[in-house]
Protein backbone atom coordinates (compact mmCIF):
# COMPACT_ATOMS: atom_id res chain seq x y z
CA UNK A 1 0.00 0.00 0.00
CA UNK A 2 1.40 3.42 -0.62
CA UNK A 3 1.98 5.52 1.80
CA UNK A 4 -0.67 8.19 1.51
CA UNK A 5 -3.13 5.72 0.91
CA UNK A 6 -4.15 5.95 4.96
CA UNK A 7 -4.70 10.03 4.03
CA UNK A 8 -7.55 11.25 3.97
CA UNK A 9 -8.84 12.65 -0.09
CA UNK A 10 -9.20 16.48 -0.60
CA UNK A 11 -12.22 17.62 0.80
CA UNK A 12 -14.93 18.50 -1.02
CA UNK A 13 -17.39 21.89 -1.34
CA UNK A 14 -14.69 23.15 1.16
CA UNK A 15 -16.38 26.40 2.17
CA UNK A 16 -15.67 29.81 3.33
CA UNK A 17 -11.60 29.08 4.09
CA UNK A 18 -9.84 30.35 1.59
CA UNK A 19 -8.43 33.22 4.21
CA UNK A 20 -7.08 30.43 6.31
CA UNK A 21 -5.57 27.97 4.07
CA UNK A 22 -3.57 30.77 2.45
CA UNK A 23 -2.67 31.91 6.19
CA UNK A 24 -1.67 28.68 7.22
CA UNK A 25 -0.16 27.41 4.13
CA UNK A 26 2.50 30.32 4.87
CA UNK A 27 2.70 29.36 8.33
CA UNK A 28 3.47 25.68 7.81
CA UNK A 29 7.06 25.87 7.36
CA UNK A 30 9.32 22.82 7.12
CA UNK A 31 9.53 21.54 10.87
CA UNK A 32 6.37 23.56 12.26
CA UNK A 33 3.72 22.53 14.58
CA UNK A 34 0.77 23.96 14.25
CA UNK A 35 -2.39 23.12 16.75
CA UNK A 36 -5.72 23.61 14.96
CA UNK A 37 -7.85 24.33 17.73
CA UNK A 38 -12.01 24.74 17.85
CA UNK A 39 -15.05 23.19 19.38
CA UNK A 40 -16.82 20.43 18.15
CA UNK A 41 -17.73 20.39 14.61
CA UNK A 42 -16.15 23.71 13.83
CA UNK A 43 -14.31 21.98 11.03
CA UNK A 44 -10.66 21.14 12.02
CA UNK A 45 -9.88 18.12 10.53
CA UNK A 46 -11.41 19.64 7.28
CA UNK A 47 -9.29 22.20 7.12
CA UNK A 48 -6.48 20.01 8.18
CA UNK A 49 -6.96 18.04 5.29
CA UNK A 50 -7.24 20.79 2.71
CA UNK A 51 -4.01 22.64 3.86
CA UNK A 52 -2.25 18.93 3.65
CA UNK A 53 -2.73 18.65 0.54
CA UNK A 54 -2.80 22.22 -0.90
CA UNK A 55 1.12 21.46 0.42
CA UNK A 56 1.77 18.55 -0.57
CA UNK A 57 4.18 19.27 -2.97
CA UNK A 58 7.03 20.33 -1.06
CA UNK A 59 7.05 16.93 1.00
CA UNK A 60 6.74 15.07 -2.41
CA UNK A 61 3.87 13.64 -1.30
CA UNK A 62 4.76 12.03 1.95
CA UNK A 63 1.67 13.08 3.90
CA UNK A 64 0.53 10.25 6.87
CA UNK A 65 -2.70 10.92 8.92
CA UNK A 66 -3.15 9.47 12.31
CA UNK A 67 -6.30 9.35 14.46
CA UNK A 68 -4.78 10.19 18.30
CA UNK A 69 -7.79 10.54 20.43
CA UNK A 70 -6.52 9.33 23.86
CA UNK A 71 -3.87 7.07 23.22
CA UNK A 72 -1.11 6.78 25.04
CA UNK A 73 2.70 7.90 24.34
CA UNK A 74 3.29 3.96 24.31
CA UNK A 75 0.19 3.14 21.93
CA UNK A 76 1.05 6.33 19.67
CA UNK A 77 4.89 4.68 18.88
CA UNK A 78 3.41 1.22 18.06
CA UNK A 79 1.20 2.48 15.74
CA UNK A 80 3.58 5.06 14.02
CA UNK A 81 5.86 1.77 13.85
CA UNK A 82 3.18 -0.55 12.41
CA UNK A 83 2.40 2.24 9.65
CA UNK A 84 5.96 2.75 8.92
CA UNK A 85 6.94 -0.83 9.17
CA UNK A 86 9.65 -0.33 12.09
CA UNK A 87 10.31 -2.07 14.67
CA UNK A 88 8.22 -2.10 17.93
CA UNK A 89 10.92 -3.09 20.41
CA UNK A 90 11.26 -0.18 23.27
CA UNK A 91 14.68 0.35 23.05
CA UNK A 92 14.85 1.18 19.15
CA UNK A 93 11.29 2.02 18.41
CA UNK A 94 11.76 5.79 18.07
CA UNK A 95 15.23 5.61 16.44
CA UNK A 96 13.25 3.31 13.74
CA UNK A 97 10.55 6.16 13.55
CA UNK A 98 13.32 9.10 12.70
CA UNK A 99 14.71 6.62 10.31
CA UNK A 100 11.50 6.34 8.25
CA UNK A 101 11.02 9.82 8.67
CA UNK A 102 14.43 11.00 7.52
CA UNK A 103 12.59 12.94 4.88
CA UNK A 104 10.68 15.59 4.87
CA UNK A 105 7.02 14.84 5.74
CA UNK A 106 3.68 15.85 6.88
CA UNK A 107 2.09 14.34 9.89
CA UNK A 108 -1.47 15.16 11.09
CA UNK A 109 -2.22 14.37 14.59
CA UNK A 110 -6.00 14.45 14.29
CA UNK A 111 -8.27 14.06 16.88
CA UNK A 112 -5.21 15.30 19.78
CA UNK A 113 -6.67 14.45 23.65
CA UNK A 114 -4.12 13.77 26.10
CA UNK A 115 -1.41 16.63 26.12
CA UNK A 116 1.15 14.76 27.90
CA UNK A 117 1.01 11.69 25.57
CA UNK A 118 1.38 14.07 22.14
CA UNK A 119 4.51 16.21 24.19
CA UNK A 120 6.30 13.09 24.53
CA UNK A 121 5.78 12.08 20.99
CA UNK A 122 6.42 15.63 19.24
CA UNK A 123 9.91 15.40 21.56
CA UNK A 124 10.82 12.05 20.22
CA UNK A 125 10.63 12.79 16.98
CA UNK A 126 12.21 16.31 16.80
CA UNK A 127 15.28 14.54 15.42
CA UNK A 128 13.70 13.83 12.13
CA UNK A 129 12.71 16.78 9.71
CA UNK A 130 9.09 16.63 10.20
CA UNK A 131 6.25 18.94 10.15
CA UNK A 132 3.18 18.52 12.47
CA UNK A 133 -0.54 19.93 12.27
CA UNK A 134 -2.67 18.84 15.28
CA UNK A 135 -6.59 19.03 15.11
CA UNK A 136 -7.89 19.69 19.04
CA UNK A 137 -10.42 20.83 20.80
CA UNK A 138 -8.04 22.13 23.66
CA UNK A 139 -4.10 22.31 23.21
CA UNK A 140 -1.83 22.85 26.51
CA UNK A 141 1.40 22.43 24.30
CA UNK A 142 4.51 25.03 24.25
CA UNK A 143 6.39 25.13 21.20
CA UNK A 144 3.14 24.57 19.37
CA UNK A 145 1.78 27.62 17.27
CA UNK A 146 -2.10 27.48 18.24
CA UNK A 147 -4.72 28.96 15.44
CA UNK A 148 -8.17 29.11 16.66
CA UNK A 149 -10.91 27.13 14.30
CA UNK A 150 -14.51 29.26 14.56
CA UNK A 151 -17.06 28.54 12.11
CA UNK A 152 -16.46 29.62 8.57
CA UNK A 153 -18.08 33.43 7.88
CA UNK A 154 -18.95 33.66 11.34
CA UNK A 155 -17.21 36.96 11.86
CA UNK A 156 -18.98 38.54 8.42
CA UNK A 157 -22.35 36.80 9.74
CA UNK A 158 -22.77 36.04 6.41
CA UNK A 159 -23.85 32.37 5.68
CA UNK A 160 -21.31 29.46 3.73
CA UNK A 161 -24.18 27.41 2.99
CA UNK A 162 -26.89 29.73 0.64
CA UNK A 163 -29.16 26.75 0.44
CA UNK A 164 -30.02 26.89 3.97
CA UNK A 165 -29.14 30.56 4.66
CA UNK A 166 -32.28 30.98 6.73
CA UNK A 167 -30.89 28.40 9.32
CA UNK A 168 -27.48 29.67 9.93
CA UNK A 169 -28.16 31.53 12.95
CA UNK A 170 -30.68 28.68 14.63
CA UNK A 171 -27.54 26.22 13.80
CA UNK A 172 -24.70 28.48 15.20
CA UNK A 173 -22.73 28.45 12.20
CA UNK A 174 -21.80 24.76 12.67
CA UNK A 175 -20.33 23.82 9.61
CA UNK A 176 -21.04 20.29 10.51
CA UNK A 177 -24.94 21.26 11.06
CA UNK A 178 -25.05 23.27 8.22
CA UNK A 179 -23.67 20.57 5.64
CA UNK A 180 -25.77 18.02 7.27
CA UNK A 181 -29.28 20.52 6.79
CA UNK A 182 -28.07 21.79 3.18
CA UNK A 183 -27.90 17.86 2.49
CA UNK A 184 -31.42 17.11 3.68
CA UNK A 185 -32.35 20.32 1.68
CA UNK A 186 -30.98 19.91 -1.40
CA UNK A 187 -32.07 15.99 -1.40
CA UNK A 188 -35.69 17.22 -1.17
CA UNK A 189 -36.64 15.59 1.44
CA UNK A 190 -37.47 18.49 3.22
CA UNK A 191 -37.31 22.66 2.91
CA UNK A 192 -35.19 24.62 4.73
CA UNK A 193 -38.32 26.44 6.24
CA UNK A 194 -40.02 23.43 7.18
CA UNK A 195 -36.37 22.27 8.52
CA UNK A 196 -36.68 25.36 10.51
CA UNK A 197 -39.81 24.44 12.17
CA UNK A 198 -38.78 21.40 12.91
CA UNK A 199 -35.76 22.99 14.91
CA UNK A 200 -37.88 25.66 16.74
CA UNK A 201 -40.63 23.13 17.87
CA UNK A 202 -37.85 21.06 19.97
CA UNK A 203 -36.28 23.62 21.17
CA UNK A 204 -32.97 24.50 19.18
CA UNK A 205 -32.71 27.96 21.13
CA UNK A 206 -33.58 26.61 24.64
CA UNK A 207 -30.25 27.17 27.25
CA UNK A 208 -29.11 23.95 28.90
CA UNK A 209 -25.91 22.20 30.25
CA UNK A 210 -24.13 20.29 27.64
CA UNK A 211 -22.84 17.17 28.49
CA UNK A 212 -19.38 17.83 26.60
CA UNK A 213 -18.01 19.59 23.69
CA UNK A 214 -19.96 16.24 21.31
CA UNK A 215 -22.87 17.07 22.99
CA UNK A 216 -24.50 19.77 20.39
CA UNK A 217 -28.03 19.85 20.09
CA UNK A 218 -28.03 21.37 16.61
CA UNK A 219 -26.50 18.50 15.30
CA UNK A 220 -28.74 15.93 17.82
CA UNK A 221 -31.80 17.53 15.89
CA UNK A 222 -30.77 16.82 13.03
CA UNK A 223 -29.84 13.00 13.80
CA UNK A 224 -33.45 13.07 15.43
CA UNK A 225 -35.08 14.62 12.20
CA UNK A 226 -33.69 11.64 10.09
CA UNK A 227 -33.56 8.64 12.55
CA UNK A 228 -37.49 8.25 11.76
CA UNK A 229 -37.01 8.86 7.50
CA UNK A 230 -33.97 6.35 7.61
CA UNK A 231 -34.24 2.42 6.83
CA UNK A 232 -33.84 -0.32 9.63
CA UNK A 233 -29.88 -1.00 8.20
CA UNK A 234 -28.88 2.74 7.80
CA UNK A 235 -29.86 3.06 11.58
CA UNK A 236 -28.08 -0.20 12.26
CA UNK A 237 -24.89 0.74 9.96
CA UNK A 238 -24.64 4.31 12.10
CA UNK A 239 -24.78 2.35 15.14
CA UNK A 240 -22.03 0.60 13.92
CA UNK A 241 -19.88 3.19 12.86
CA UNK A 242 -20.57 5.20 16.47
CA UNK A 243 -19.82 2.51 18.65
CA UNK A 244 -16.51 0.94 16.02
CA UNK A 245 -13.86 0.84 18.47
CA UNK A 246 -11.21 2.24 15.95
CA UNK A 247 -11.97 5.21 13.08
CA UNK A 248 -13.01 4.60 9.57
CA UNK A 249 -14.47 1.81 8.47
CA UNK A 250 -14.40 0.04 5.01
CA UNK A 251 -17.94 -0.57 3.43
CA UNK A 252 -18.43 -4.09 3.25
CA UNK A 253 -17.04 -4.32 6.99
CA UNK A 254 -19.86 -1.87 7.74
CA UNK A 255 -22.65 -3.48 5.72
CA UNK A 256 -21.57 -6.96 7.63
CA UNK A 257 -22.07 -5.76 11.32
CA UNK A 258 -24.90 -3.79 10.22
CA UNK A 259 -26.43 -6.85 9.15
CA UNK A 260 -27.73 -5.52 5.68
CA UNK A 261 -27.11 -6.54 1.79
CA UNK A 262 -28.86 -3.26 0.35
CA UNK A 263 -26.32 -0.68 -0.60
CA UNK A 264 -28.93 1.71 -0.46
CA UNK A 265 -28.97 1.39 3.47
CA UNK A 266 -25.15 2.61 3.22
CA UNK A 267 -25.68 5.59 0.38
CA UNK A 268 -29.14 7.26 2.36
CA UNK A 269 -26.07 7.77 4.39
CA UNK A 270 -23.66 9.42 2.13
CA UNK A 271 -26.65 11.68 0.57
CA UNK A 272 -27.42 13.18 3.64
CA UNK A 273 -23.87 13.59 4.92
CA UNK A 274 -24.59 11.76 7.91
CA UNK A 275 -21.59 9.78 7.49
CA UNK A 276 -17.81 11.12 6.08
CA UNK A 277 -15.79 9.82 3.32
CA UNK A 278 -12.63 9.76 4.27
CA UNK A 279 -10.99 7.19 1.49
CA UNK A 280 -12.13 5.35 -1.15
CA UNK A 281 -15.39 3.10 0.13
CA UNK A 282 -14.13 4.07 4.22
CA UNK A 283 -16.77 5.98 5.90
CA UNK A 284 -16.69 7.20 9.63
CA UNK A 285 -18.92 9.29 11.40
CA UNK A 286 -18.03 12.69 13.18
CA UNK A 287 -17.59 12.62 16.68
CA UNK A 288 -20.79 14.64 17.36
CA UNK A 289 -22.81 12.81 15.17
CA UNK A 290 -21.39 9.63 17.22
CA UNK A 291 -22.34 11.12 20.88
CA UNK A 292 -25.95 11.89 19.15
CA UNK A 293 -26.18 8.01 17.55
CA UNK A 294 -25.10 6.52 20.55
CA UNK A 295 -27.97 7.78 22.55
CA UNK A 296 -29.92 6.13 20.58
CA UNK A 297 -28.21 2.50 19.33
CA UNK A 298 -26.92 -0.27 21.66
CA UNK A 299 -22.64 -0.89 21.88
CA UNK A 300 -21.72 -4.65 20.21
CA UNK A 301 -18.10 -4.64 21.82
CA UNK A 302 -17.70 -8.37 21.15
CA UNK A 303 -18.74 -8.95 17.37
CA UNK A 304 -16.58 -6.03 16.44
CA UNK A 305 -13.86 -6.87 18.47
CA UNK A 306 -14.13 -10.86 16.59
CA UNK A 307 -14.98 -9.10 13.23
CA UNK A 308 -11.64 -7.00 12.99
CA UNK A 309 -9.36 -9.64 14.91
CA UNK A 310 -10.36 -12.15 12.98
CA UNK A 311 -10.04 -9.94 10.01
CA UNK A 312 -6.36 -9.63 10.24
CA UNK A 313 -5.33 -13.13 11.43
CA UNK A 314 -6.70 -13.77 7.96
CA UNK A 315 -4.92 -11.03 6.25
CA UNK A 316 -2.26 -9.23 8.15
CA UNK A 317 -1.57 -7.25 4.66
CA UNK A 318 -4.65 -5.11 6.37
CA UNK A 319 -2.93 -3.67 9.34
CA UNK A 320 -2.47 -0.40 7.27
CA UNK A 321 -6.14 0.15 6.64
CA UNK A 322 -7.68 -1.19 10.32
CA UNK A 323 -4.54 -0.68 12.21
CA UNK A 324 -6.63 1.95 14.59
CA UNK A 325 -9.40 -1.06 15.01
CA UNK A 326 -6.90 -3.68 16.21
CA UNK A 327 -5.37 -0.94 19.08
CA UNK A 328 -8.96 -0.35 20.05
CA UNK A 329 -9.57 -4.15 20.52
CA UNK A 330 -6.55 -4.48 22.40
CA UNK A 331 -7.52 -1.50 24.45
CA UNK A 332 -11.03 -3.41 25.00
CA UNK A 333 -9.42 -6.45 25.97
CA UNK A 334 -7.70 -4.52 28.52
CA UNK A 335 -10.56 -2.70 29.99
CA UNK A 336 -12.83 -5.88 30.22
CA UNK A 337 -9.96 -7.82 31.46
CA UNK A 338 -10.50 -10.83 29.26
CA UNK A 339 -6.79 -12.34 29.34
CA UNK A 340 -7.38 -14.66 26.96
CA UNK A 341 -8.51 -11.72 23.73
CA UNK A 342 -5.29 -9.57 25.15
CA UNK A 343 -3.02 -12.79 24.46
CA UNK A 344 -5.17 -13.21 20.99
CA UNK A 345 -3.84 -9.28 19.64
CA UNK A 346 -0.83 -9.62 20.93
CA UNK A 347 0.34 -13.02 18.93
CA UNK A 348 -1.25 -10.77 15.99
CA UNK A 349 0.90 -7.70 16.80
CA UNK A 350 3.58 -10.18 17.07
CA UNK A 351 2.92 -11.77 13.74
CA UNK A 352 2.45 -8.13 12.02
CA UNK A 353 5.57 -7.31 13.16
CA UNK A 354 7.64 -10.42 11.97
CA UNK A 355 5.69 -9.96 8.41
CA UNK A 356 6.57 -6.14 8.07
Amino acid sequence: MSQRAAFPPPPRGLRGRRAELKTLAHALTPGARIALVGSGGSGKSMLAAALAHRVAPRFGGRLFWFRIGAWDYRTLVEMLALRFGTTRDRAKVVRGLCSALAEPSLVVLDNHEDDAATARLLMALAPSPTTFIITARRCLLSGVLLFPVTAPEVTSGESAFSRVATLTRRLRWSPLALDIADAFVASRATTAPALAQFLDAHGVSDVHVMEHEDDLPEVALLVSWAWSRLSAGSRRALGVLAHAFGDDTDVASLMKLARTRDAADISALEGWHLVQEVAQNRLTVHAVVRHAVRKRTRPMPEVIFEHYVSMLERDPSRVLTEQTHLFAAMDHAHRVSDMQAMLRVEKLLSRLEQSA
